[in-house]
């Protein structure tokens, strides 16, 4: 279940993107030419960002965007004009293939709080123990089911639609159905820290 809140444009075609949430950060785009320039991150989502430029990049443009902390993302150019442009993070291949069940990742520790949704049923804030750019470990208010598909939202981000993979008491592992991006995962980390 996507919720398509918005349109961007590469050449005739359109392609809808999923919400995303405003931030203001600076970073450095390289385009294929090997010219760089400054940029501002205006908006971020697990597949893309916004960026404020004074450079003229075109659709389809692949980008090096290099954010302070966060390395470097990889990034095509989806629209690009009046000095603003859309851009879609390139996944990791490797990243895409399977690996061992039932993690893919490792995952980070943390105590922090999340937005978690049964589809069909009420939110209900709940703390999640772990996270990783596959999935998660969270508490539970209702039990769902095995395999069941329930929506979790880390403040600040769009929902993810996720698995559940286990259930042991009142804690269930989930398995993000799309992985966060790493640049993304980094940024949410650092909120949530």
């Amino acid at each position: 279940m996507h919720a398509n809140v918005a349109v961007e444009r590469l050449g005739q075609s359109r392609i809808e993107r999923r919400e995303r949430r405003p931030v203001s950060l600076r970073a450095f785009a390289r385009g294929e030419s090997g010219t760089g320039v400054e940029v501002l991150v205006l908006d971020l989502s697990y597949e893309g960002c916004g960026i404020e430029t004074q450079a003229a990049f075109g659709a389809g443009e692949r980008l090096e965007l290099s954010v302070l902390g966060l390395g470097v993302i990889q990034a095509v150019v989806r629209w690009c004009e009046d000095g603003k442009a859309g851009l879609v993070f390139e996944g990791d291949e490797a990243e895409a293939e399977a690996q061992y069940w039932p993690r893919r990742s490792e995952r980070v520790e943390l105590t922090a709080e999340v937005s978690l949704r049964r589809l069909g049923k009420f939110n209900y804030r709940v703390r999640v123990f772990d996270v990783s750019p596959h999935g998660c470990k969270v508490e539970l208010v209702e039990m769902p089911r095995l395999e069941e598909h329930v929506l979790v939202r880390f403040e600040g981000l769009e929902a993810l639609e996720a698995e559940v993979c286990w259930i042991e008491g009142m804690t269930a592992g989930l398995r993000f159905e799309k992985p966060i991006h790493p640049a993304v995962f980094a940024l949410l980390l650092e909120r949530l820290a």
